[in-house]
């Protein structure tokens, strides 16, 4: 059974950075492709960046290139996002996601979200 727990949300005035991270365990880190998504109050859930199963590919959103990194450690089953430059638009749940396959649409298993909340 596949489980994924976030961390490291919290509350960051705009313009500042976090790091959020999520933690896979179950299953053998590297048989997947990781991602993550967020979704705002009212709004449906997006899409912000993925890496490939050795983390030498990576995909991100417009909204959050140059912004964002996503990096993975796959010694410790963990996957990163570093967030710089945050903005108050970027004020959402944070899910990770993990998937066989690599795509902006991967989404297997899911975590339970962490909150990020950018003050203006």
């Amino acid at each position: 059974q596949v489980q994924l727990v976030e961390s490291g949300g919290g509350l960051v005035q705009a313009g500042g950075s976090l790091s959020v991270s999520c933690t896979l365990s179950g299953r053998t880190f590297t048989s997947f492709a990781m991602g993550w998504f967020r979704q705002a109050p009212g709004k449906e859930r997006e899409f912000v960046a993925a890496i490939s199963w050795g983390g030498g590919n990576t995909y991100y959103s417009e909204s959050v290139k140059g912004r964002f990194t996503i990096s993975r450690d796959n010694a410790k089953n963990i996957v990163y996002l570093q967030m710089n430059s945050l903005k108050p638009e970027d004020t959402a749940i944070y899910y990770c996601a993990a998937d066989t396959s690599f795509s902006r649409n991967l989404g297997r298993y899911w975590g339970q979200g962490t909150q990020v909340t950018v003050s203006s």
